[in-house]
């Protein structure tokens, strides 16, 4: 007797570490939730910080939904969306690339190509400043900039990195100011147009880089006087480049499809 599993196709793409599964939302199983953290799954799936849920749309080239690794949605991934927007200018072409999100309309427009390797620039639209508040923790409290890329930033501004990083982000987290939680950026203002940026996400954990965060990160910068546009955003993962123009926030960066495959469902 042969083995014939029922499988669903995806491609595997990163932005500066930041890895992604597009998958075609026609093929979404009932329970999305359940599937995304499985096949986000590192050690028993193929392993990716979320799923990118792709469906067509009236007016974009494509609508977006976003599954983060733990089954939680997420309103918008600046990285994931440009993602997104390399694979279809793979399949169809293109210089221009919208993409709907749950954050609103999103243009990704194509800087250069080489083989499976692209760079975009994204109109982000505006950061919606919160300006500085107090996160209690159980050593303190800490001052952090609340920004909105369409979905929640508390950007830390230190002198350096700690080792135990990840705990102090993972207890911002937790506050419960958070109601929707947040996603925690830990900065080093380095010069007027540069900073260095540790990312903890909803959902995900640390992760190797993050468009929105990225852009909070620098907005903030800039807000609080520590920086000036444009500011490039160094990270473990790499580098992107974040400007401002008529209030809208412009975000660039690299997207690469890596590989596509079938994931067994029996």
């Amino acid at each position: 007797m042969s083995f014939s599993p029922r499988t669903i196709p995806f491609v595997k793409a990163n932005a500066c570490g930041n890895d992604f599964l597009l998958i075609d939302g026609a093929l979404a199983p009932a329970n999305m939730a359940s599937f995304t953290r499985r096949i986000c799954d590192r050690h028993n799936g193929i392993g990716a910080d979320g799923v990118e849920w792709m469906f067509p749309h009236s007016s974009a080239d494509a609508e977006v939904k976003l599954i983060n690794a733990d089954g939680s949605h997420a309103e918008i991934s600046g990285n994931g969306t440009r993602c997104v927007a390399a694979y279809i200018c793979a399949q169809r072409g293109g210089e221009k690339i919208e993409i709907q999100t749950g954050a609103g309309l999103k243009t990704c427009s194509l800087i250069s190509r080489r083989n499976s390797e692209y760079e975009f620039e994204m109109d982000m639209g505006e950061a919606t400043m919160g300006g500085e508040g107090t996160v209690k923790l159980g050593g303190g409290e800490i001052r952090g900039v609340f920004v909105s890329m369409g979905n929640p930033h508390c950007v830390i501004f230190i002198r350096e990195f700690e080792q135990n990083w990840q705990a102090r982000a993972a207890e911002i987290q937790r506050d419960p100011q958070f109601t929707q939680g947040v996603n925690v950026e830990l900065v080093i203002a380095e010069s007027r147009n540069e900073i260095r940026v540790l990312f903890f996400e909803r959902g995900v954990g640390e992760t190797q880089s993050s468009g929105t965060g990225s852009c909070a990160s620098a907005a903030a910068a800039v807000s609080t006087g520590r920086a000036d546009w444009p500011v490039q955003v160094h990270a473990p993962g790499g580098t992107q480049t974040i400007r401002q123009e008529r209030d809208h926030i412009f975000l660039r960066g690299p997207a690469q499809l890596l590989c596509r495959g079938d994931f067994f469902l029996d």
